[in-house]
């Protein structure tokens, strides 16, 4: 019967509907999202100052750490001072290549060096001293191949009694700050590097949100952060943290804190809920390494036994 011909036009009309119906079912195929990526976990070197740099290598390969963040505190680098400076001037080009091929050779890398210096203090000569031992660190970290540095703001107590307002959270204060964190991003951009503010909520950076009012006031890609939950526990919910900083967030520290306690504590010692914590972390900074902190030879390993477990789907 006529009605039940097919004509060539028809079937050219057919034939590019069906092709672009299997054009659409691909595009919604390759737009579906990917699963989470699980970060990398690493670890400070900090809680490890009787190791050597090669002797702490070693036994971080051994037990599947291949990330770390080099704090200058082994026993053939000691130069960590924390919240101040400390005189790097033998620290030569030829022994920053030593220390970083010691972790390279076992197959260990240095995502980041920490600085911690003070870049808070009231008197300028003191803070342009700080920004000058900043300048020294990415120095040394250009010639260990690293371009990522760690600080919080510093932290400084008068002698005279106490104002009504705190200091940290004095006007005046935030302004200075800003300006130091602009002279802090551009000596980063000097030095191709990143520096990474790690908000706590006992000094200046007290929130997730003041941190990332202040990143996003100094309005450098060079300056970013690290977001360390332990330290935001009392006044953030993991969800507020990630919500404020994951847009700049390139490193976590994964670390404990009880609630209403100052002292932080190894991974799995506190009041911090983990699972939340390493699932909002694969969901909003999965190119974020997950940094074990606040742990060293006694008890790295159940913290990152802690830290597994908390990952595991």
């Amino acid at each position: 019967m006529l009605s039940d011909r097919i004509t060539r036009r028809e079937a050219i009309k057919a034939g590019t509907a069906a092709l672009a119906a299997a054009g659409v079912s691909a595009a919604r195929a390759a737009a579906k999202p990917e699963p989470p990526q699980t970060p990398t976990i690493g670890i400070a070197t900090l809680g490890f100052g009787q190791h050597t740099n090669a002797g702490l290598a070693g036994e971080l390969a051994r037990n599947g750490i291949r990330v770390v963040q080099l704090f200058l505190s082994q026993t053939d680098s000691r130069y960590w001072k924390y919240n101040g400076r400390s005189d790097v001037s033998d620290l030569t080009a030829q022994r920053c290549k030593a220390i970083a091929e010691a972790y390279r050779s076992a197959g260990v890398s240095i995502h980041s060096i920490g600085v911690y210096t003070n870049l808070i203090h009231p008197d300028e000569a003191e803070r342009k001293a700080n920004l000058a031992y900043f300048e020294a660190m990415m120095t040394i970290g250009g010639a260990m191949g690293v371009t990522t540095f760690i600080t919080e703001a510093g932290d400084y107590h008068s002698d005279e009694p106490a104002p009504p307002l705190a200091y940290h959270f004095q006007e005046t204060v935030w302004k200075r700050m800003v300006a130091t964190g602009k002279e802090l991003a551009h000596l980063a951009e000097r030095h191709q590097a990143t520096v990474l503010l790690e908000p706590f909520f006992g000094g200046f950076l007290a929130s997730a949100k003041r941190a990332r009012v202040f990143i996003e006031e100094i309005a450098s890609p060079r300056v970013r952060a690290l977001l360390d939950p332990a330290n935001l526990l009392e006044v953030n919910d993991l969800e507020e943290m990630f919500t404020q900083l994951a847009p700049y967030t390139d490193c976590l520290h994964a670390k404990d804190r009880k609630l209403h306690v100052g002292r932080g504590v190894a991974a799995g010692q506190g009041d911090l809920d983990y699972p939340t914590f390493v699932q909002l972390a694969a969901k909003h900074t999965p190119r974020a390494p997950l940094i074990l902190e606040y742990v060293g030879p006694d008890d790295y390993k159940q913290a990152l036994a802690h830290l597994r477990n908390a990952m595991r789907p």
